[in-house]
């Protein structure tokens, strides 16, 4: 049998489960910025987080929503959307995998998943301007 077209990883569970586990992960992440898991794992939520954060890096209304849908985590979502992706200056590339051994209990090889440039967390965003309407001017007659 052949495996064309079929896409993601798995990991021998459910679909709400991996979809938890997956949310999970990518929230673990953002809130952390490195996290150490499989192999597998941190090759497939980097697909999942590098779309998010291009997503994120937009700014706008319908973004921040589809963000906050797809963490389903409105304290990850907002420091995604907020303090993380307008620190990034790259298009593409944000996420980091480097292999970390293997772990002592079943020998499943190990990584670590972090950003590629630093964030400050300190930071917030800078503040949009909120245009003042302009006083309208008197004219003595």
């Amino acid at each position: 049998m052949h495996r064309h077209k079929y896409k993601g990883r798995k990991f021998g569970r459910k679909t709400d489960q991996r979809l938890a586990l997956t949310r999970g992960l990518m929230c673990s992440l953002i809130q952390y910025q490195s996290i150490t898991t499989t192999l597998a794992r941190a090759k497939e939520i980097r697909r999942s987080t590098e779309k998010l954060i291009t997503l994120a890096k937009k700014g706008d209304l319908a973004s921040r929503r589809l963000v906050i849908a797809r963490l389903n985590d409105l304290e990850s979502a907002s420091l995604l959307v907020d303090v993380i992706a307008p620190q990034i200056k790259r298009d593409s590339g944000y996420l980091r995998i480097e292999r970390a051994g293997f772990r002592r209990g079943d020998n499943s090889e190990m990584a670590t998943i972090s950003f590629v440039d630093e964030i400050n967390f300190d930071t917030k965003a800078p503040a949009k301007e909120t245009k003042k309407p302009a006083a309208a001017k008197k004219e003595a007659k």
